[in-house]
């Protein structure tokens, strides 16, 4: 019989880890996905927004629902956790009790990066939209005054010059945005592959002391690849700016 709870036991945890590890998955696809969307609406939308409400009004849709199906997602990988976590207090499961406390403490460090990830990516999509709103509600607040007034005159034109101008420059600000997101999306997901891959080199370089060596060489390796990336994207990030405005 304690044979029999004891595969029990051990499949239900399998189960647990299945579901997680699927969940982490789908977030994993959709957050990529949600950001893409977010970025697309940021840049290559505004000017469709401004000839016709529809389209604005189908991306706002789409967003909303991947807003609601990733909170969905988050909210069900946190309860699979709070299981895994009530799972490891049961009597049955105390002989691999820091097996379990590792892989339960891997799996809440995954939510935790998404759940960060998804919320920051949200508020950087309505920040940008807030600007966008007031920057078309600008123009459109131009176009009514060329229609009903008619006049066309010399200070008007420079106006509008200059309003196109700092369009333009917004434009490259968010094109700099975006690559700088997805630059560190990709950053993010790496950071958490090698999270991964450096717990299992401790793990092993505790229990042979011969790879701490090697440990101590990637960790240098890994801060001057870090230090050497942030350089390159600053500086690019400076050159596009000075480029904008001058």
């Amino acid at each position: 019989m304690s044979t029999t709870n004891m595969a029990a036991s051990s499949n239900y945890w399998e189960d647990l880890r299945k579901q997680a590890r699927q969940l982490e998955n789908e977030l994993d696809l959709k957050l990529v996905s949600f950001s893409k969307l977010c970025t697309s609406y940021s840049s290559s939308n505004r000017d469709q927004r401004t000839r016709s409400d529809s389209v604005g009004s189908s991306h706002d849709n789409m967003l909303v629902a991947m807003t609601t199906e990733l909170e969905q997602l988050l909210t069900n990988l946190t309860a699979v956790n709070d299981k895994m976590a009530e799972y490891t207090n049961t009597p049955g499961a105390s002989s691999h009790n820091a097996a379990l406390m590792h892989t339960l403490q891997r799996h809440r460090d995954i939510l935790q990066d998404y759940t960060h990830e998804f919320h920051k990516t949200k508020s950087n999509f309505f920040s940008l939209r807030e600007r966008e709103d007031l920057l078309g509600s600008v123009h459109r607040d131009i176009e009514s005054y060329k229609s009903g007034s008619g006049v066309n005159n010399r200070r008007t034109e420079l106006f509008l010059k200059e309003h196109e101008h700092l369009r333009s420059s917004d434009r490259l600000i968010d094109n700099a945005i975006s690559i700088a997101m997805a630059t560190k999306e990709n950053i993010t997901f790496q950071r958490g592959m090698l999270k991964s891959i450096q717990t299992r080199v401790t793990t092993l370089a505790n229990r042979f002391p011969a790879i701490n060596n090697l440990v101590q060489k990637i960790n240098l390796r890994k801060r001057r690849d870090s230090l050497i990336l942030g350089g390159v994207i600053g500086v690019c990030t400076i050159l596009l700016l000075l480029y904008t405005f001058h």
